[in-house]
């Protein structure tokens, strides 16, 4: 326990922690074996597709999600982050619409940041945040009306939480973020008119969609809630959850909000997924597989068009930029992401995301380009698009290389991200992107896919061994601010999770480990 933790720890969030764990957690970990039985049966020839025992929800045009709630009608810009207090308070004062008040990928589960961030949430909410930055200066909230609504981001189901045991287990990460939330601060969210709403990540299948509709169900019921208050946006960011995104749909759909396209994560899910395939599913250099690539693009118009059928919010991508001192930088970047936003806007997205308050005019100048006064375009159906399992499937077309700057430039985000993570801090501004869990997922499976696929160098012709890993290791960290061996732990935890013959489901996993 620490300074306030009894804010958050409260006897009412702990007994709902019980009993979220002993009613569903033997569902959660069927649903992770699930998921590693799903891995199998692609490593031996299996693939994936559009289910054949769900074809009637698909088929039926009668359903359709709940009305958008108070908050969450206007969502042209939507700004991420992690919930230090700093960052609480310039997402909420950045002019965005919404906030993806992370847990997850911006964020690390150590202890003080898991109970810290809660407290931080409550204290926005009762406008008694406030800090001041070393340099002197201040920060506080606008008024309440110009502030972003909060969406809260869990972790993803497959993350324990090791500081708090029901029955000596173990719980879920996920259902602790949930619990420790709805309980305290999500309960002031509802007296403001304003929630509480989640954005609900890594899930895989319909069935994980449905168990956290029971968590909802059994929290609102616990806590004296309506049903049907709480509402949940989904990121469509796993491989396996493109083909079921209409079910995820229905499982929650007195409580969704809409779906979101992860591309990072997305990425990382299709080499995880088919990893052991060969090169019809080997990925080039990370920042060459734009949105615009068959597979991406199938993916992202198949998203409009079914939320957009079911009455549903479709929410883009991540503009990862950071704004610099450089203007030529700036130049460049703000080019590319006002035409990765004019893309998602004419595709027929509702709104997108950035992660810095510096990229949130451009992204709603760009919305409101095509929006106009309309708060969404939710009517426009996308009726013309019609797109195939193979589609989706089709990484064999994507264009590009995979060259030695691509594995450096793997290696040294991989190292300095995991560094920082392991330090408290979840999201990293390198090179001026900024980095979180789901881009260091992808910085070292590209390294582990390449590797094992004897993939060989456009740009030098050498072959991706060990060997060369180890010296682009070396090399990288030599280039980097401090002692290199301040980096040793973050070395070997980059190394255990991109090189190891056996590959792990999730870098965090190993690094959860090593933090107290």
């Amino acid at each position: 326990m620490g300074e306030r933790y009894e804010e958050v720890l409260t006897p009412t969030a702990l007994e709902l922690v019980a009993t979220l764990h002993r009613r569903l957690d033997e569902r959660r970990l069927e649903l992770l074996e699930a998921r590693r039985r799903r891995v199998a049966d692609l490593a031996n020839g299996g693939t994936l597709g559009f289910l054949p025992e769900t074809a009637h929800i698909r088929e039926d045009d009668s359903w359709q999600v709940a009305p958008p709630a108070p908050g969450l009608v206007d969502r042209r810009v939507e700004i991420t982050g992690p919930t230090d207090k700093k960052m609480t308070i310039n997402a909420l004062n950045s002019g965005a619409k919404a906030w993806l008040a992370d847990h997850e990928d911006a964020n690390t589960p150590q202890w003080s940041s898991v109970v810290g961030g809660q407290l931080n949430l409550l204290d926005a909410i009762n406008r008694t945040i406030d800090f001041t930055a070393e340099n002197g200066k201040t920060y506080a909230l606008k008024p309440d009306e110009e502030l972003a609504t909060i969406i809260v981001r869990p972790r993803g189901w497959h993350l324990p939480e090791k500081h708090i045991l029901v029955d000596g287990q173990e719980t879920s990460g996920s259902l602790v973020d949930f619990a420790l939330y709805i309980a305290t601060a999500g309960q002031r969210q509802i007296e403001k008119g304003l929630g509480p709403y989640f954005y609900l990540p890594k899930m895989e299948s319909h069935l994980e969609a449905r168990l956290w509709n029971d968590a909802f169900n059994i929290a609102q019921d616990a806590l004296g809630i309506p049903r049907g208050t709480i509402r949940a946006t989904v990121l469509i960011e796993t491989y396996p959850a493109a083909f079921e995104m209409e079910e995820i749909l229905y499982e929650l759909r007195e409580h969704s909000a809409g779906l979101n396209a992860g591309r990072w994560d997305y990425m990382f899910s299709v080499i995880k997924s088919f990893r052991t395939r060969g090169k019809d599913f080997l990925l080039p250099d990370r920042n060459a597989v734009t949105m615009t690539v068959p597979f991406m693009r199938a993916y992202t118009e198949l998203l409009v068009r079914t939320c957009h059928r079911r009455g549903a919010h479709a929410i883009g991508g991540m503009a990862a930029f950071i704004p610099s001192r450089d203007e030529e930088v700036n130049r460049a970047a703000f080019e590319k992401v006002r035409a990765d936003k004019t893309r998602e806007a004419n595709d027929g997205f509702d709104g997108s995301w950035v992660a810095h308050p510096g990229m949130v005019e451009l992204c709603k100048e760009v919305f409101t380009s095509v929006l106009g006064d309309r708060p969404n375009q939710i009517d426009r159906r996308r009726e013309d698009v019609e797109v195939t399992a193979d589609q989706l499937l089709d990484v064999a077309s994507t264009p590009g290389d995979v060259t030695e700057a691509g594995l450096r430039n793997n290696v040294s985000v991989g190292i300095q991200y995991l560094r920082a993570w392991l330090g408290g801090l979840g999201a990293v501004a390198i090179f001026n992107l900024m980095e979180d869990a789901a881009t260091a997922e992808i910085s070292r499976s590209q390294v582990w896919q390449w590797l094992h696929n004897d993939v060989t160098l456009a740009d030098t012709g050498h072959r991706v061994t060990r060997e060369l890993i180890d010296r682009i290791v070396d090399e990288e960290i030599s280039k980097l601010p401090g002692d290199p061996a301040d980096y040793d732990e973050a070395r070997q935890t980059f190394l255990e999770v991109a090189v190891a013959d056996e590959y792990a489901d999730f870098l965090t996993l190993p690094a959860y480990e090593r933090m107290a």
